[in-house]
């Protein structure tokens, strides 16, 4: 009976923290469902904190994701980061020479590029 117990018990204790290991989510990186799954964050919150991200970028840390979402001030944001939400560094990107920067969303569009400065050179479309 013993032995049940302290078997039951160290199963219990191993689900808990596999369960919480898998817990963190990065607020720069997560979609709805994965925000959602941090308790305190409802639908409508992981809307606003999409569409904030969406509109001006990534969150730079846990004061700027309090200051720019709506209703989320420093204890809100202290008790979702022990709920497991994390701030991660905003990604990087590679730097791009000037004008040749692809307008947005043009990431698998045709890009033309001139072959020679001359008025009579047509531009190569190189698709990727």
């Amino acid at each position: 009976m013993f032995k049940q117990v302290l078997s039951s018990i160290a199963a219990f204790a191993l689900v808990f923290s596999i369960g919480s290991a898998f817990a963190a989510v990065d607020v720069n990186t997560a979609n709805s469902d994965a925000l959602r799954g941090i308790k305190g964050i409802g639908p409508a919150k992981a809307k606003a904190i999409l569409d904030e991200r969406q509109a001006h970028g990534p969150f730079k840390d846990a004061n700027d994701l309090g200051t720019r979402v709506k209703g989320m001030g420093g204890k809100t944001v202290q008790r979702l980061e022990a709920e497991g939400l994390t701030i991660g560094a905003a990604p990087k990107t590679a730097a791009v020479a000037p004008g040749n920067a692809a307008p947005p969303g043009a990431a698998n569009s045709a890009v033309a590029t001139p072959v020679s400065a001359s008025a009579s050179a047509k531009p190569v479309v190189v698709k990727k």
